[in-house]
């Protein structure tokens, strides 16, 4: 399809740094959107902490789609 662009997703770092909640802000279609959430949720973080305890973060991530 030749198609590039942006998706812009949001997901959430829980306690033991798994990527969970992931959901497309904005995207581009055509299986792009699902391939951007596949990879997303296959990170791993390192949890973050406050006040000594693991908390959960709220992430915004940008995907970029090039043609080479």
């Amino acid at each position: 399809a030749r198609l590039a662009g942006v998706v812009i997703l949001e997901a959430t770092i829980d306690r033991e740094g798994n990527v969970t909640n992931v959901i497309v802000l904005r995207g581009l279609g055509l299986g792009l959107d699902e391939a951007a959430r596949s990879a997303v949720e296959q990170w791993k973080y390192t949890p973050t902490f406050y006040n000594g305890r693991p908390v959960e973060v709220l992430l915004t991530v940008t995907v970029q789609f090039t043609l080479q």
